[in-house]
């Protein structure tokens, strides 16, 4: 299928989700749409080992979030439904995401570069969360990113609104590296070649695991990952094969079922 404002590709059990509206990546609810559209079809492909996210070529920024006429009241439940959705089946799908940034990375799409597993991001980027600047504040981003970053740095940031340059978002833990523009693509298939080694049903598992256990207090979610061990993931052949690989010295070699 076509889409309009993302380019959709999967290569090498990868699938990209490039977001393609010039200039600045603004993120419209037919757009978002489109972008939930794409990782629903991943969820039908299961060897797919993990989603990357990122800008096309002529885009600088990554992108600058969603479109501020779509937080009026009488677009906003529609808005929230769209973005939300990207959200919500990400969690369903729960393969791993990589998002790969430079440039703007404002509002939604922070909130979305805080949901990912890895984020490789250039010294250019700059994230933020300036909703409140328009008299309005970010639903995921005040969930997700005090897990990420700590209380105090996270209230600061929805509450003011101001940016963090990418050294300081690797420091406080919201980017796994950064690298030069140019090293961009290796450094985001340095971290796709880990998980095509990997097992793909085992990836999501594992992804599942710490996503539902995440909020729960320690009882609940240890119950939690105990049944998805042993209800799901001991259900593989998968986990059969990698222990049998292990005892016999040699790679595994995946099914990804």
């Amino acid at each position: 299928m076509a889409y309009k404002d993302i380019q959709f590709t999967v290569t090498d059990r990868v699938a990209r989700i490039i977001l393609a509206r010039p200039p600045l990546n603004v993120l419209t609810i037919s757009m978002m749409k489109e972008m939930a559209d794409a990782i629903v079809k991943v969820g039908q492909m299961p060897d797919v080992c993990a989603i990357t996210f990122s800008a096309s070529p002529s885009n600088k920024p990554f992108s600058a979030g969603v479109s501020i006429e779509e937080h009026r009241p009488e677009s906003a439940y529609q808005m929230l439904s769209a973005f939300h959705g990207i959200f919500r089946t990400l969690n369903v799908i729960s393969k791993p995401v990589v998002a790969v940034v430079s440039g703007a990375v404002l509002g939604g799409a922070c909130e979305l570069v805080a949901c990912a597993d890895v984020v490789i991001a250039s010294p250019t980027a700059r994230f933020g969360q300036p909703e409140i600047k328009i008299g309005a504040f970010p639903p995921v981003a005040a969930i997700v990113l005090p897990r990420i970053i700590g209380e105090k740095k996270a209230r600061e940031l929805i509450l003011t609104g101001e940016l963090l340059n990418a050294d300081a978002a690797l420091r406080y833990g919201l980017v796994s590296y950064v690298v030069p523009e140019t090293e961009l693509d290796n450094k985001a298939e340095e971290v796709l070649g880990q998980f095509r080694n990997l097992s793909a049903p085992a990836l999501e598992m594992a992804r599942r695991a710490m996503n539902q256990a995440a909020a729960l207090p320690f009882e609940e979610a240890l119950k939690l990952t105990e049944d998805i061990y042993l209800n799901q993931l001991m259900q593989l052949k998968d986990a059969q094969e990698g222990i049998e690989a292990f005892a016999a010295k040699r790679p595994p070699r995946w099914k990804h079922k």
